[in-house]
């Protein structure tokens, strides 16, 4: 995954295959917004102005040929629930107020996203059947499995076959700086979900978790090569200079997104 331009935009481009307009995880910078959400903040449930927002997400659109009215996210809400969009629609502004963690997609010239700022960025592409998806995974996302639901939609309802989907995990918290408590352990034992291959504990009570290892687990799991999963090796905790971080700067931080297009 390396890091590139297009016009103003600075964002990390992985290897997700032909047949995409565009795909990647944005940085903080390029943008209008003023600190502390500086620059390039893209979170509509942040404190900063949403006219800087509006703007910052029209500049991201357009760096790719796509307009403001075809660059979407639904309101996140740490869950599992997909939004699935398999047909042409005349304007996207009712699907904004939707609760769920993913959109998944086969319609081209839309740009679909998921904003974070600790969590997990997964995006997919299935460059046989023409399908994307962007998903939101947090600790209760992963510990729902929320990537490998992801890839059954794309199986289910658009045809795709494990071995063909693309995945790339973007910029996220690390286990070096994601201390968890005894309910996210219980919740991930609860759920089935690979605790003991991601959690190190650090002291009595207390462990390191590594979502991304988890997260590409799961989408092993669900029957992706590994050599077809792409992941970043940025800490989004520790590099203040390239991203936003909830746990880092709590309320007075922005958001990135994970974005792609057919």
């Amino acid at each position: 995954m390396e890091m590139t331009k297009a016009g103003k935009i600075h964002y990390l481009k992985p290897e997700l295959g032909d047949g995409l307009t565009a795909a990647g995880f944005t940085t903080r910078h390029e943008g209008v917004s003023r600190p502390p959400y500086n620059s390039l903040n893209l979170g509509t449930n942040t404190l900063d102005s949403p006219h800087n927002v509006e703007g910052n997400r029209s500049l991201l659109a357009r760096a790719f040929g796509g307009t403001l009215e075809r660059f979407l996210t639904v309101t996140q809400v740490h869950g599992t629930d997909l939004l699935m969009i398999d047909a042409p629609n005349p304007e996207f502004d009712h699907f904004l107020k939707l609760e769920c963690d993913g959109i998944v997609t086969n319609q081209p010239g839309l740009m679909i996203a998921i904003c974070v700022a600790d969590c997990v960025p997964v995006l997919l592409h299935d460059p046989v059947q023409g399908v994307a998806a962007a998903l939101h995974a947090g600790w209760k996302g992963t510990a729902g499995n929320i990537a490998g639901k992801g890839v059954e939609a794309m199986v289910k309802l658009f045809g795709s076959q494990p071995g063909d989907i693309r995945a790339a995990i973007g910029p996220c918290i690390h286990s070096c700086c994601y201390e968890v408590d005894q309910p996210v352990k219980e919740a991930f034992q609860a759920a089935g979900a690979p605790w003991e291959l991601c959690a190190t504990e650090k002291e009595r009570g207390k462990w390191n978790l590594d979502l991304a290892a988890a997260n590409r687990w799961q989408l092993k799991d669900a029957g992706l090569p590994e050599s077809r999963i792409d992941t970043s090796e940025h800490c989004v905790c520790c590099d203040h200079d390239l991203f936003f971080s909830h746990r880092r700067d709590s309320e007075g931080t922005g958001r990135q997104v994970g974005f792609i297009m057919l």
